[in-house]
């Protein structure tokens, strides 16, 4: 075989051998998904989007719907550590209980949680040369974030979420006394 053979052969075993890795990555992050994915229907996601328009911000409708990224440790909600419940700030549905959010170091929010199964909805996200998990609201498919298996436990995920996809609601006060007259 000719230098120019041997050239070609290996070139093509280390592109096999890429595209294998990779697709055992891809496996592995599919398999750390969280349990309980939920696919959102394209009509109510386009039904979201449209009102949206008129009533996000530029950035948040480019987080929610362009799959955008705020700076890191510029949300509104990187370090809010209130007791109370985020929400999405396209549809309103329930995301996040407080007491999930963690100080992950990354620049966003983290939540090691959700609310509840259906309250999210994944996918793979190729995107930026990467493989990860996207996140988006189990009711409406707006984009959230991403998910990684980095977290903390009882679940060991981690939730990175852009604050401009969030809305909080705070917990009533339910030590508060009792007004009198």
């Amino acid at each position: 075989m000719t230098r120019f053979g041997w050239t070609l052969a290996i070139a093509t075993l280390v592109v096999l051998a890429i595209g294998l890795a990779g697709w055992q990555l891809s496996a592995a992050i599919a398999d750390s998904q969280p349990d309980g994915d939920v696919e959102v229907e394209t009509q109510m996601q386009d039904d979201y989007e449209t009102k949206a328009r008129e009533e996000l911000t530029p950035a948040q409708y480019d987080v929610c719907f362009l799959k955008g990224t705020e700076p890191p440790g510029s949300g509104e909600y990187y370090q809010h550590f209130e007791p109370g419940t985020y929400q999405c700030i396209v549809c309103g549905n329930e995301l996040f209980p407080s007491e999930t959010k963690y100080d992950s170091g990354t620049g966003w929010p983290a939540f090691y949680d959700a609310v509840g199964s259906d309250a999210l909805a994944t996918q793979t996200d190729t995107s930026e040369g990467m493989i990860r998990v996207e996140v988006m609201c189990g009711k409406c498919g707006a984009h959230l974030g991403h998910v990684f298996p980095d977290g903390p436990e009882p679940t060991g995920q981690r939730y990175c979420i852009n604050s401009l996809a969030l809305t909080f609601v705070p917990a009533e006060d339910d030590a508060a006394p009792p007004a009198t007259r």
